[in-house]
């Protein structure tokens, strides 16, 4: 006769209660002895609950999310007298099983197809989605590790878009800019300079030698890691195989773990002019193609306004349109504002709260409709850059055939070790929430990688910094005074003006400034932000001490060297803590 009793949490040390991650059976399923019928996590490592004995599951009392301490009910199992027509274990099963739930809900399929394969020992077998930052650092963190790594892109070269089409190539032509800019401004210095002579083909031929040193690196740092490399369009097509596409034909992958690295594409706007070349995504801005006499950027982000600069000091006569009430939206205002005044005597146009209607081709030229307050009811252009964001590419890499949950917006949420509610299915960078930047995605990919080679990590910045390489560079790393005041947070400012700065004045420069936010009674540094020359160099040692938790005094009293840009940080604490020298500041009341 048929046995029913319960299975319980074992001892799991000294852990009051412990996470659980993953249910790998339901109702009605068949075990064999051993098989997993939970994963739980303590102290950033899994481990499973094997069933003691092969029978029927009769009910699941645990689900995905649920803290659990020993003793508390898993299962209900139904023990069979002749466990040995069970005896099937691991892959075997696991496939019967999910052939026999082929029509059940795909979380299902996918926690049977997992079952057999998912092991509480390091991942052996590790795929890598995506070449880029994230993709490429999980790669090869993973390979010194140990780990057996093949890495999948659909780009002849490694890197991804951040290498080949976006941060290296337009930091290049910013650069560029920058030098361009500087030339003519010191003519009111008494050097002057003729004006510049664009040869598109050097400089575009100069970036490309910037692209190719980049990732010809990667491809050595792969082989000499010995990372496989294989090149087409990736795809999950179950919980441990991924399809690779190239040139009609195609091939599977099998893992033990994997990690989604596939980055994100630009937001289309709808209603444009299809085909039209003269219509351009980031990308194509960065090919150079020619340089515009008239050229339209739809969107006040980083993006748009780092192209803005580049076209500007190229010679185009550049107009950026920006739907919300101010540039990079999210910033500081008193940051912005500098940029907004610079850019100003350089473009065209800024209009603010204004919407791109709609856009006509025409033979010669591009007619595009406005509405807004400022803005002509229509102008003509040449070329029109559209950056109004990007979207990350969760419904690219085939979640629904592995069961991974892919959010509304198209992200694949997950935890701080980067997992999927799928254990041993990773995703890091653009794929998931957060700012998508570069160095956050390198950062996420070395905590997969770690995490999947059985080490013990998680990803817990406190903060991450953002950049805009414009002219000047706007930086900003934690809190914002925009942010303490919309959540009503308590907060101290401390701030220091670039126009103080002798460093600051030696480079015809004096708009910059920088700007701390404090907790006031702990004085701890809660944000930063910088506007001027080199301020993304300048927010890494802010971001270093809001991730050590340092005060003002920490900041003011460290010696910064003198005369540089670095010494505003210490000075702007000292703003705070009402001991600085180079200003003179009333003192506070109280």
């Amino acid at each position: 006769m048929a046995e029913s009793f319960e299975v319980k949490v074992p001892d799991i040390g000294d852990f009051d209660s412990v996470d659980v991650v993953e249910v790998l059976v339901a109702a009605g399923d068949r075990v064999a002895k051993d098989d997993s019928l939970i994963t739980l996590e303590s102290d950033k490592a899994s481990m499973e609950v094997p069933s003691p004995n092969a029978g029927t599951i009769e009910s699941v009392h645990v689900a995905v999310g649920d803290k659990v301490g020993e003793g508390a009910l898993i299962v209900r199992l139904v023990r069979e007298e002749a466990p040995a027509k069970v005896e099937e274990k691991g892959e075997e099963r696991a496939e019967k099983e999910v052939e026999k739930k082929a029509e059940a809900p795909v979380e299902v399929v996918a926690a049977a197809r997992s079952a057999a394969r998912i092991a509480t020992e390091p991942a052996r077998r590790l795929v890598v989605l995506g070449a880029g930052p994230g993709g490429y650092s999980a790669a090869f963190r993973a390979a010194d590790l140990g780990l057996e790594v093949t890495l999948v892109d659909r780009e002849p070269t490694l890197g991804g878009v951040c290498l080949n089409v976006g941060c290296i190539p337009s930091k290049a032509l910013l650069h560029t800019a920058r030098v361009i800019d500087e030339a003519e401004g010191f003519s009111a210095h008494g050097v002057s300079f003729q004006a510049p002579k664009i040869d598109l083909d050097k400089l575009r031929g100069w970036k490309q030698s910037v692209v190719d040193r980049l990732t010809g690196g990667l491809a050595d740092l792969a082989r000499k890691r010995k990372v496989t490399v294989v090149r087409g369009e990736g795809r999950l097509v179950s919980t441990h195989e991924l399809e690779v596409a190239r040139d009609g034909e195609s091939q599977r992958i099998g893992f033990d773990a994997v990690i989604l690295a596939a980055g994100s594409r630009p937001v289309v706007l709808p209603g444009l002019p299809a085909g039209d070349p003269r219509i351009m995504d980031s990308t194509g801005a960065l090919e150079l193609g020619d340089v515009p006499r008239r050229l339209l950027v739809i969107g006040g982000g980083i993006i748009g306004l780092e192209m803005a600069t580049v076209y500007a000091a190229l010679g185009s006569k550049v107009s950026v349109v920006e739907l919300l009430e101010g540039l990079i939206p999210g910033c500081d205002r008193d940051l912005v504002r500098p940029l907004h005044k610079r850019l100003a005597a350089r473009c065209e146009n800024i209009w603010l709260s204004t919407r791109v209607t709609g856009i006509k081709a025409r033979k010669n030229d591009l007619e595009v409709s406005f509405e807004g307050a400022d803005a002509p009811a229509r102008a003509r252009f040449d070329r029109v850059l559209v950056a109004v964001g990007r979207r990350p590419n969760g419904d690219l890499v085939g979640a629904e055939a592995a069961g991974v949950r892919v959010d509304e917006r198209g992200f694949l949420p997950v935890d701080d070790q980067q997992r999927t509610n799928i254990s041993h299915i990773f995703a890091i960078g653009d794929l998931v929430p957060g700012p998508m930047l570069a160095h956050k995605a390198s950062h996420e990919g070395r905590v997969a990688a770690e995490v999947a080679a059985g080490h013990k990590t998680g990803f817990d910045a406190r903060v991450i910094p953002s950049v805009a390489y414009t002219d000047p560079e706007v930086a900003w790393v934690g809190l914002t005074e925009t942010e303490a005041k919309a959540k009503s947070v308590a907060y101290g400012k401390g701030t220091f003006p670039w126009a103080a700065s002798g460093r600051s004045l030696g480079l015809g420069r004096d708009e910059g400034l920088t700007k701390l936010l404090f907790e006031p009674t702990t004085g701890r540094l809660l944000g930063a932000g910088m506007v001027g020359p080199s301020a993304g160099d300048l927010v890494a040692e802010a971001t270093l001490a809001i991730e050590m938790g340092s005060d003002a005094h920490d900041l003011g009293l460290t010696i910064h060297p003198h005369p540089t840009l670095s010494e505003t940080i210490a000075m702007a604490a000292e703003a705070f803590s009402g001991t600085i020298v180079d200003l003179y500041l009333p003192k506070r009341k109280g």
